[in-house]
Formats: structure tokens, sequence, C-alpha cells
């Protein structure tokens, strides 16, 4: 890949994630260990948009034009003495997650589910809105001592009418994106490195019919040694641009399924990729350990999402 990194937008972050490029220019993030929704104007200065405590960890627009936020409770961390931020095992007393709605002029916020039918959420974790105005969302589980919480993936309405457990348990599923057409759903498991798709039959329905797997995913490509997958972007092209913790790098996948091609990322704790600009290509990379969002000139526009 061509792609280098052009410039640093911001820094000073408290472990940025889930990236929202806004058509006036300014990029809001959350703030994982900061617990908080901030926006970033383009000379980087940085407003709080709302305080939304607990570890709010990705983000999309709705269709009523507020901010919908996956909320994993919480984390405990540590900072080491270069000032790298370390995110840690949540204590066993953090009350389980959430989905909040922001509205972005006032800052007012509200939950709109804390669980489904069949758990609560233990660490709601990255989002994505279809056409038809419903979103997918991961829950990628919690580590509770010397047990794991399995988690989840989940189709809910914005309105807070219906949510629906879609596919579990799953193993820290993270990212998770829509192609081009809207007829195929990505996710990222982290711990296996594993980048999995599902063919959609209807909004928020998964094509069983079209796996061999029980659940209707198949594997989509693989993150080498060392790598873990975090969440995702698709650009324009239908590659799937997935953040890898690990080694630091966003790992590019064709959508035709194969081996990514990696653009490396200098931090450890990559976590998210967001497409902006006024043609959409421009990477905003956020870069978890060190607080930084990086900006990258992309080969093609990223993917325009539904109501951004």
């Amino acid at each position: 890949m061509s792609e280098r990194i052009q410039s640093y937008l911001a820094d000073g972050l408290w472990l940025p994630e889930g990236p929202v490029a806004m058509p006036d220019g300014t990029l809001l993030v959350v703030e994982v260990l900061g617990g908080r929704l901030t926006r970033i104007a383009p000379d980087g200065t940085k407003t709080t948009v709302a305080e939304l405590g607990g570890g709010p960890n990705g983000a999309a627009i709705g269709p009523d034009g507020r901010c919908y936020v996956c909320n994993n409770g919480g984390f405990q961390h540590m900072v080491l003495p270069d000032g790298v931020l370390l995110p840690m095992e949540a204590p066993l007393d953090t009350p389980p997650g959430s989905i909040q709605v922001v509205d972005l002029g006032s800052g007012a916020f509200e939950t709109l589910y804390e669980h489904s039918e069949a758990t609560p959420f233990w660490g709601p974790n990255d989002i994505v809105f279809d056409e038809a105005g419903g979103f997918w969302f991961t829950d990628f589980g919690r580590d509770r001592g010397r047990s794991r919480m399995r988690g989840a993936l989940y189709y809910a309405r914005a309105d807070g009418s219906e949510i629906r457990e879609v596919v579990a348990p799953l193993d820290g599923p993270n990212g998770v994106g829509l192609s081009p057409d809207g007829k195929t759903l990505y996710v990222a498991l982290t711990f296996e490195g594993h980048l999995i798709g599902f063919h959609l039959s209807a909004p928020g329905v998964i094509d069983l019919s079209a796996s061999h797997m029980p659940n209707g995913s198949f594997i989509v490509g693989r993150a080498g040694p060392g790598m873990y997958l975090d969440s995702l972007a698709v650009d324009s092209a239908g590659h799937i641009c997935c953040a890898s913790p690990g080694v630091g790098a966003v790992l590019v996948f064709p959508p035709e399924g194969g081996t990514p091609q990696m653009v490396a990322i200098p931090d450890f704790l990559t976590t998210n990729v967001a497409f902006g600009g006024p043609d959409r290509r421009t990477a905003y990379v956020t870069m978890g350990s060190s607080g930084r969002v990086a900006v990258i000139d992309w080969d093609v526009p990223g993917l325009k999402l539904a109501f951004t």
C-alpha cells in the first residue's frame, strides 16, 4: 500500500476509538478510558460533547442525526512510565455495558439498550447502521477473573423497539462493517485474528443457506503472527480495513478473501479507522496507547456510511 501517515490530528486522548468523520470537517471520537465523546476540529482543538461514563468503545451516526455509542461498561488501566496507556481487565463489580444515544447539539444522552432477551451486555464494542435504519453491533464479552463471558452479534432498531441476538456465542467479536452493496456483513474476531463474513438476505437477517457453518459465517481472511483484530472500516472498493493491535497496523483485506496488505502504524494498540475529507480519501486512524489520531492519504475513497 502507498499510504503513509501525513500528520497527527490530535493527541492527549485517553484511548481513542470509534472515529466518525463529520460533514463539517470535524472528527468525533470516543475516549474509552476517559468515558467521554469528544469532537476534534480540523486544527486539532478538542471539545467534550458528552461525559458518558463507563467505557465508550464505538460510535456511529443514526437516522435521527444523533450519535449512537457502544459503551463497554469500563476498564481498569495503567499508565506506563513513558506515558503509554494500557487497558486492563474490568473490575468484577463493573456494571453491564449499554447502547447510548447522544444529541450532538446539547450533549444530552440516554440509554437505549442494556440487554437483550438472552443476556445483559458484557462489552458492546463496534456499531454500523444499514440503509434501513437498523444497526448491527458487537458485544466483545468480558474477562472475569479466570472466566470469560463470551460475546455476540446483535441487530437493533434505532427507535428502541427491537433488539435481537443474531449470532452467539462469539469469542471477542470486535469490528463490524457492511460491504458497499450492503449484502455482506463483516465481523473481526480479536483473539482468533479471523475476519469473518455473513451474507445477508434482508436487513438484520443472515442467509444461513449461503454457508456450511451453522451460524452462516465464512472466513474472509486471517491476521498474521502476533496480530489481533480490532475495529474496522470499509472503503469504496470493498476492501475491509481492520485495525490490528499487537504489532500496530491497519490490515487491508480484499473483499474476495485472502491475505491482507499491511499499513504500519507506530502504536501497538491501533484501534480503529474512519474515512473523511471532501472526497473521503483521508483515513483517520485512532492510536490507543499513545492517545493520538493519525491522518493518512488513502488510495481510494472510503465507503459513504448510511447517515453520516
